[in-house]
């Protein structure tokens, strides 16, 4: 039996939007199996210092936003300065939702542009910089073992009318995992598609008695809301390599809401 690759110590990943919700959980699952954490996202590092303390001095803090491009060179190079250029994957989590919900034939421009430059936008161009260091050090030393993630939502397939902006964005994010995927496939360097269904995070408090009769009635077969943990774990497993030869592949973290019923 082959045993199951574990990180090195020295191993680090890039978690964006990594210190609330789905990337949380991503960075604590992460965290359990030894991976050394470079976290971003919006607030202050003074607002998330419980948050830090959680990881015992395994996981660091850098206030970005990654639809700036300014931001991400500055995160990039924080990255490279703190962890001495060790770092071996990248999880594209931060994202937001639209800040109204609007029906499709009233949603504004506005809202649209925000929702790409963040969802879309920030994590291509952030990929595009992060791919590029990882090739060189693939090339210098064949053993380096990279990975890229993409969290996305069932919403890059499933309609949501009053969220088309949302949607239209994480299916851009979906098509993005597909290019990294095969561009990076030669080069050995795996990159995958994670699709969580309803999570239970402060994206989705504003709708949660909503959900909660929609599944009681069934929407989600499995009949319970996600947890960031049931992300984080997917995307743990897949950094790890327990998924070999499944570049490109679409993971869904969802209960069964993606499947088609009738």
């Amino acid at each position: 039996m082959t045993d199951v690759p574990q990180p090195r110590r020295s191993q680090v990943a890039l978690v964006t939007g990594g210190t609330r919700g789905i990337g949380l959980g991503i960075a604590e699952a992460l965290a359990q199996d030894g991976w050394r954490l470079a976290l971003c996202g919006q607030r202050a590092a003074a607002d998330i210092a419980d948050v830090l303390a959680r990881f015992e001095g395994r996981a660091e803090y850098c206030q970005a936003d990654i639809s700036k491009r300014e931001d991400r060179a500055r995160l990039v190079q924080w990255t490279d300065e703190r962890f001495s250029g060790q770092l071996q994957a990248l999880v594209n989590n931060a994202g937001r939702a639209p800040r109204v919900r609007a029906d499709l034939l009233d949603s504004s421009e506005d809202s649209f542009r925000e929702l790409i430059e963040t969802n879309v936008q920030g994590p291509y161009f952030l990929t595009q910089t992060i791919a590029r260091r990882m090739l060189v050090a693939k090339r210098a030393d064949p053993d380096f073992a990279g990975g890229i993630v993409f969290v996305t939502s069932v919403s890059a397939e499933m309609v949501s009318l009053n969220r088309g902006d949302y949607c239209v964005s994480k299916a851009g994010l979906a098509m993005a995992s597909k290019l990294f995927a095969v561009r990076l496939a030669p080069e050995g360097i795996p990159v995958y598609e994670v699709r969580p269904g309803i999570i239970t995070t402060d994206m989705t408090a504003a709708v949660h008695e909503l959900y909660d009769a929609r599944i009681s009635d069934g929407l989600v077969p499995e009949r319970r809301w996600g947890h960031p943990a049931d992300v984080g774990r997917v995307v743990a497993a897949l950094l790890r390599g327990d998924a070999p030869y499944s570049t490109g592949s679409v993971i869904h973290v969802d209960g069964g809401l993606a499947i088609p019923r009738l």
